[in-house]
């Protein structure tokens, strides 16, 4: 596994040039003068997304307790202005993580608190992962795994899904010790799995055979691995679910390091396959589900500085905050060539990969956060999976001490507020981003999202009352946030604190600087 981490982030090292995002700026956030005004009756129907269009990822690295990015408070160095780090120094880089407790009271309240989701189970260490099918203490993982998940650690993963109102999605071992004599993945891993679920009373609402299949590095299979393997792969595949686990959603092709403009990936990182390489050998992979995984960026662990570095100065600008949409646009068009009519997951997000950046843990990350859910609902993308819920800086929850961290808080106002119906919320204008959906668990209504990028207030002209929840901070890059001006926290006995807007009447309707409001209309006439 180390040998496999090393080469995937290397390979990142050779993609990625070495200059800055945009133009500097004293914050990155713009100007406007302009009064939005809100039609209600003007708000076009778009579509819908999955009732648990909001969902996250637990890491199997956590499950069984595995290296993961080292957190930057405990870090010695980072890589100097201009250079990839130096990966020989592997204990600064990755820390040894114990199996996560997914039964910790704080960690479950939270979770619960974004119910209904998909919790998925997965990432670089699902790949080479070992089913322990017995009742003794882990052991080592027999040749050709990198690592092993015990029945104990696997059923408090079933656990906690159930627990917190969640549907399972997963992925399997793809690596040499479930390779048949040809060289073809054999489903010897999978069944364990799958039997030890069902006998517990679990069940996996769909799966990924392969963890990113575009850096098969990372799987543990050869390293010629190619289109035509992954085609014999997911046809044997398909083949087993299809009689072992009817109904079982099959997830594909899970690409990743694609479609950001200006960038060609074929050929720069070895071993690199792209999805058309994946998708056009027969026999022709099928899913049922098209994904992806989208990072904007390579964390400061990585690199520093370049087009796929983001600088804490320009997280606010358009060029940062709208990378999301050419990715999905990208990846649309190949879900239209080769899955015509299935639904688009992007089954792994975050601020950036290898861990995110230090601001990631901040409010100043919580406007991609909402900005990338909404605009993937208005392009039809029907799940986003964050990565993390708890492990390291990109997390939702402190990897430590299981505490909200601010896009937590930004995703429990869109859990409660943001319901399946899709609408087109009128015109924008300069740092300010609109979006607007049906009021969570109401059968009319619109709940309305602005985020305000801009260093000054703007006017919102509203047509009628309705509830405002503003979430604000004293600092962009804090770990605090306010709503409506008082400071979100747990109570006392680790509980969600209770969330409540204020009322607004019909007019204009002060945003603040730099904050992100949710209003709900209850008499919308949707």
């Amino acid at each position: 596994m180390k040998t496999l981490i090393a080469a995937f982030v290397s390979g990142l090292a050779i993609i990625f040039n070495f200059n800055s995002l945009g133009s500097p700026g004293s914050n990155g956030i713009l100007n406007s003068t302009d009064t939005v005004t809100i039609s209600l009756k003007g708000m076009k129907y778009l579509g819908s997304v999955n009732d648990r269009f909001q969902s996250y990822n637990v890491e199997m690295a956590e499950v069984v307790g595995g290296e993961f990015w080292r957190p930057y408070k405990t870090m010695d160095s980072l890589p100097a202005q201009g250079a990839a780090f130096d990966f020989s120094n592997r204990n600064q880089m990755f820390r040894k993580l114990p199996p996560v407790n997914l039964a910790d009271k704080r960690l479950l309240n939270l979770a619960k608190g974004l119910a209904p989701a998909y919790v998925r189970i997965s990432g670089t260490w699902a790949n080479t992962v070992y089913f322990q099918d017995n009742d003794s203490p882990g052991t080592k993982a027999p040749e050709g795994f990198a690592n092993t998940l015990t029945k104990s650690q696997w059923k408090a993963a079933i656990d906690f899904v159930r627990a917190t109102n969640s549907k399972l999605v997963t992925s399997f071992a793809v690596s040499k010790g479930v390779r048949d004599s040809s060289g073809v993945w054999s489903p010897k891993e999978a069944q364990k799995i799958v039997n030890y679920t069902k006998s517990i009373g679990g069940k996996i609402y769909g799966a990924e055979l392969f963890n990113e299949p575009t850096i098969p590095m990372a799987g543990g299979v050869d390293t010629s691995y190619n289109g035509h393997n992954f085609a014999k792969d997911v046809a044997v595949f398909r083949a087993w679910a299809k009689k072992e686990v009817p109904g079982m959603l099959l997830i594909g092709p899970g690409s990743t390091a694609e479609g950001i403009p200006g960038q060609s990936f074929a050929g720069l990182l070895k071993g690199f396959i792209t999805t058309d390489s994946l998708m056009s050998p027969g026999p022709l992979p099928v899913f049922d589900v098209f994904s992806y995984h989208y990072y904007g960026a390579v964390s400061m662990r990585v690199m520093r500085g370049g087009p796929f570095s983001i600088k804490p100065e320009n997280a606010l600008k358009p060029e940062w905050l709208q990378r999301t949409d050419a990715v999905a646009d990208y990846y649309t068009a190949l879900r239209d060539k080769y899955s015509a009519g299935k639904p688009v997951w992007v089954t792994e997000t975050a601020e950036a990969s290898a861990g995110g950046d230090p601001f990631a843990a901040t409010y100043l990350d919580c406007f991609r956060y909402l900005y990338q859910l909404g605009s993937l609902a208005k392009k039809g993308v029907q799940v986003v999976f964050h990565n993390t819920l708890a492990a390291s800086e990109y997390s939702l929850i402190d990897q430590d001490t299981h505490l909200p961290k601010p896009n937590y808080w930004a995703a429990l106002l869109w859990a409660k507020l943001m319901g399946a119906k899709v609408y087109w919320a009128g015109k924008e204008t300069q740092g300010v981003y609109l979006f607007a959906h049906s009021i969570k668990g109401r059968n009319s209504g619109i709940t309305l999202l602005i985020l305000n990028t801009n260093n000054t207030p703007i006017t919102i002209h509203i047509p009628s009352g309705g509830e405002q929840y503003t979430l604000s901070s004293n600092e962009l890059q804090s770990g605090r946030v306010q709503l409506n001006g008082q400071e979100l926290k747990l109570t006392d006995d680790d509980m969600l604190p209770t969330i409540q807007g204020k009322q607004v009447n019909a007019g204009n309707v002060n945003v603040p600087a730099a904050s992100i409001t949710f209003i709900t209309f209850e008499n919308a006439g949707k």
